[in-house]
């Protein structure tokens, strides 16, 4: 019988490990971590017992539409294993300092209506590429370099992508619709004057009217916690708490997927790659960090929260937290440069107004990252907390504990995230359009049988298993 071993149990290596195990191949999943999960994973003990804090991903607007995740669910039914999606009443808000905001409800008209004169132009944008948003990522989720299934989606998405966020933020007039983009934006952790820098907020602005930003009932965790449990149930074997270290340990594996960072696959393989494939995989480009920290913060005598001074934003399950789209990509610029911004970038989660599960009585878990340039050391736990309090006063008044995760914890906590960067790669241009490198099998190590299956290949970061379902089907048509 034909075995495979998948290294590393993030969304995209259980991913491949059940797309080898779905046709016939005995696999078995090693994770270093004493846990499964990679960016998946939920804890319950930083602060109060039983607040439940995701430890890394938090919303998957992806998860709803990727392909991968569409075919589980038909063929498994994913709350039959334990995955529920749930959805805050808006998705996400974007606050300025005079106390307005850009609003994205999961109702592409709700939104274009509250951006007053920029509603027409709003749905310009996103109305065409949301119905068809499905359709799109078949072709996004893919490798660059293939046959389009829909080659008129992908145009009409193109000609927007290629642009700058800043210049194409231009279409709007009104500094709410502006920053909201250029929030969403952001979330490709690079500078926004660059090409190509709008195609994440494209793909995130659509993706939100299509599916919404959903949270996973429970935490993150039940997400691999799913994934894990419909592997079993096809055979598959996980193993916990051992790091893989000397690939002379898989040789008597017929397939080998690798759910890591390209540095970390080259260590790995050991001089066994061609020079130039080795050669890719030790240039491959890390880029700006993630500072986490974990709030338990008690609500007031009226049920509210963070006190916001927006009051749309008591109700959004994401907050972008940065002023207008010109602060936030000077943020971005610094932080991308390697300067510390004093104001950085902020991605705040309210994931209990759509999950009251995680809360413990009147205390509730409030989830926050900023952009930090990459590996940086420095503490940003003040700047964070300052930053809500710019546009939620008093919000440290409500704070009952914090659970820091710096830079270097954040690698500590995944390896893959090389110098605190949770992307798994710079999103430059160049390696949008090619990650980890050029060629026609992006997943080929160049080492038979061994694939890289990690968010460093295409279709890159978020929850959607992509990256292990295409490598899995590059290993499986390698074998014929």
């Amino acid at each position: 019988m034909t075995t495979a071993v998948v290294v590393g149990s993030g969304p995209n290596g259980l991913a491949a490990a059940i797309e080898l195990a779905r046709s016939g191949i005995e696999v078995h999943v090693i994770e270093g971590a004493d846990k499964i999960g990679g960016g998946t994973r939920s804890s319950s003990e930083y602060i109060v017992d039983g607040l439940i804090h995701d430890d890394c991903s938090a919303f998957h607007p992806t998860a709803l539409a990727s392909p991968f995740f569409r075919e589980l669910d038909r063929e498994f039914t994913l709350a039959d294993h334990g995955l529920t999606w749930l959805w805050p009443e808006i998705d996400l808000v974007h606050p300025l300092d005079d106390g307005t905001a850009g609003v994205l409800w999961r109702d592409i008209n709700r939104t274009a209506d509250g951006l007053g004169v920029d509603g027409k132009k709003w749905r310009s944008v996103f109305g065409y590429l949301s119905v068809n948003f499905d359709e799109l990522v078949q072709d996004v989720f893919q490798p660059v370099i293939h046959v389009p299934k829909h080659p008129l989606t992908l145009a009409r998405f193109g000609a927007g992508a290629l642009l700058p966020a800043t210049a194409l933020a231009r279409i709007w007039q009104t500094p709410q619709a502006r920053a909201l983009f250029g929030g969403v934006a952001a979330h490709m952790f690079g500078s926004l004057n660059a090409p190509l820098s709008s195609a994440v907020g494209l793909m995130l602005g659509a993706g939100a009217h299509a599916h919404g930003w959903p949270v996973a009932q429970g935490g993150s965790g039940a997400i691999a916690a799913a994934l894990a449990s419909i592997l079993r149930s096809l055979g598959g074997t996980i193993e916990t708490g051992n790091w893989v270290t000397d690939f002379s340990s898989l040789v008597g594996y017929d397939i080998v997927m690798l759910d890591l960072a390209p540095d970390a696959a080259a260590r790995l393989l050991d001089g066994r790659q061609p020079d130039r494939i080795a050669r890719a995989y030790r240039k491959y480009r890390y880029g700006p960090a993630a500072y986490k920290v974990d709030y338990a913060v008690r609500s007031d005598s009226d049920g509210s929260v963070v006190p916001w001074t927006n009051p749309h934003a008591r109700k959004a399950g994401t907050l972008h937290l940065a002023g207008t789209i010109s602060e936030t990509a000077a943020v971005e610029r610094q932080t991308v440069q390697g300067s510390m911004p004093g104001k950085p970038f902020i991605l705040l989660g309210q994931q209990f107004l759509a999950d009251p599960s995680r809360s413990v009585g009147d205390i509730h878990p409030v989830w926050a990252y900023a952009h930090v340039p990459h590996g940086y050391s420095g503490d940003v736990t003040e700047s964070i907390t300052r930053q809500i309090e710019r546009f939620a006063p008093g919000f440290r008044d409500r704070i009952v504990g914090t659970h820091v995760r710096n830079v270097p914890q954040m690698q500590a906590y995944n390896p893959n995230y090389v110098g605190g960067d949770i992307s798994a790669g710079a999103n430059t241009p160049r390696q949008i359009i090619a990650r980890p490198r050029f060629g026609l099998n992006p997943y080929a190590t160049g080492v038979p049988g061994a694939f890289l299956c990690s968010s460093a290949t295409p279709p890159g970061g978020g929850v959607h298993g992509m990256g292990g379902y295409n490598a899995a089907r590059a290993a499986l048509k390698s074998r014929g």
